[in-house]
């Protein structure tokens, strides 16, 4: 009897041993594969820190964009702050909710307004959609108020503008689906107060496609300029109550639309890029008039699409602008396209006479977003990214002659 318990006893500590080295081989592939799996999580988590818009004083910057430097990757708005040696004194990010970006920026006194969108809930991260955003900051980058807004289910907004009352907001509140016959929404214009008060706000065009890119004042007039539905560009004028008073439609842009707006001469200047087949585009100015009647327009072609995005007018009443390069590479071996991406800068007078255009393509790929004159030198924004998969924000400065000064990362 005693030696039947001796074996039994021998047999439960072979099968506990047995059970013991199972379970702590189990153990160790857990441990083998949370450790594999947060190494490879970050191998697939290529970092992004992009500019979309730049404003300037006298003796400062300040930049908005995004980047996705946190543990869980969302993309999260940012704000930046440069002396003027571009030196960073501060940078802020946004981080309420889910994802989020800014892509407009103003200076207004000692305060830094950016626009924007987000997604504030868990259920506008899972369906993908998000909430237009305005944030007010003071001049350390501590947030006055934050307000967000939206009429559809995606909304953002894309411009600001000052002017003594209060802010005018360009951007747009679209269906993320098919549903239709809703008679609000499309591209949208709004004006705020100072203190974040929405004042009013108009819509116009598709509910499922239009927007408004950029906005200007001239006298008692806003202009916004942006997108309907069958790719058109569109120019419209406003009261500045909001009322509707007229509009034009070019035939045809790309799926962006009239993307910047300037004045020189009396006259509106708009930039975008116009379709030229099924592919490619080229990239554009239209001149308007104050009625909003088409007055004369520039084409500029490269190999590949191109795309003018944002102008300023200089000192010497020259039309300075920014775009893209869209080029795509086919892999016979493999039967794939490839895109890359290079930034432009340009120069036309007011007659649409071309006196330069530059193309800059150090990285793998750059996108210029912004630009603003700044002590005599064109200062470009935007970011580039690199064989490694990752994005990095830029600085470019050129000299009048559009000759390269600095870049700076």
């Amino acid at each position: 009897m005693k030696r039947k318990n001796k074996m039994s006893n021998k047999r439960m500590i072979i099968r506990l041993k047995k059970i013991s080295f199972v379970l702590i081989f189990i153990l160790f592939l857990e441990l083998l594969y949370v450790g594999y799996s947060v190494l490879f999580h970050h191998s697939l988590s290529l970092y992004f820190d992009g500019i979309n818009a730049v404003a300037s004083a006298e003796n400062f910057y300040v930049t908005v964009g995004s980047n996705n430097d946190n543990d869980y990757y969302y993309e999260k708005a940012k704000i930046s702050k440069y002396n003027s040696k571009r030196e960073k004194t501060f940078e802020k990010v946004y981080n309420v909710g889910y994802n989020s970006a800014y892509f407009g920026v103003l200076l207004d006194g000692d305060s830094i307004v950016a626009v924007g969108s987000y997604e504030k809930t868990k259920k506008e991260h899972d369906d993908s959609v998000r909430r237009a955003l305005i944030v007010k900051y003071d001049s350390a980058g501590e947030i006055i108020f934050s307000k967000d807004f939206k009429l559809l289910d995606n909304s953002k907004f894309t411009s600001i503008l000052s002017v003594s009352d209060g802010y005018l907001v360009t951007g747009q509140s679209i269906y993320q689906n098919t549903r239709v016959g809703s008679k609000v929404g499309g591209a949208i214009l709004l004006k705020y107060d100072k203190e974040g008060n929405l004042l009013w706000t108009v819509h116009y065009g598709s509910n499922k496609t239009a927007v408004f890119n950029d906005l200007l004042v001239v006298g008692e007039s806003i202009y916004t300029v942006g997108l309907d539905e069958g790719n058109l560009g569109i120019i419209c004028q406003y009261t500045m109550n909001g009322e509707f008073i007229t509009h034009n439609e070019y035939q045809y842009t790309d799926d962006i639309g009239f993307s910047g707006i300037v004045l020189l001469d009396n006259h509106l200047y708009v930039s975008g890029a116009s379709h030229t087949n099924v592919d490619d585009t080229n990239a554009l100015i239209v001149e308007y008039d104050l009625s909003c009647i088409q007055q004369n327009q520039v084409i500029y072609k490269n190999t590949g699409s191109t795309r003018f995005h944002k102008m300023i007018v200089d000192s010497d009443y020259n039309l300075v602008i920014i775009g893209v390069i869209e080029k795509n590479k086919k892999s016979t071996r493999h039967r794939t396209d490839t895109y890359t991406y290079d930034g432009i800068i340009g120069k036309y007078n007011s007659s649409l006479e071309k006196i330069s255009v530059i193309t800059y393509g150090d990285e793998r790929d750059d996108f210029f977003t912004d630009l603003h004159l700044i002590h005599g030198e064109y200062l470009v924004v935007g970011y580039s990214s690199y064989e490694d998969g990752s994005y990095l924000s830029k600085f470019i400065r050129y000299s009048d002659a559009l000759k390269i000064l600095g870049v700076e990362s």
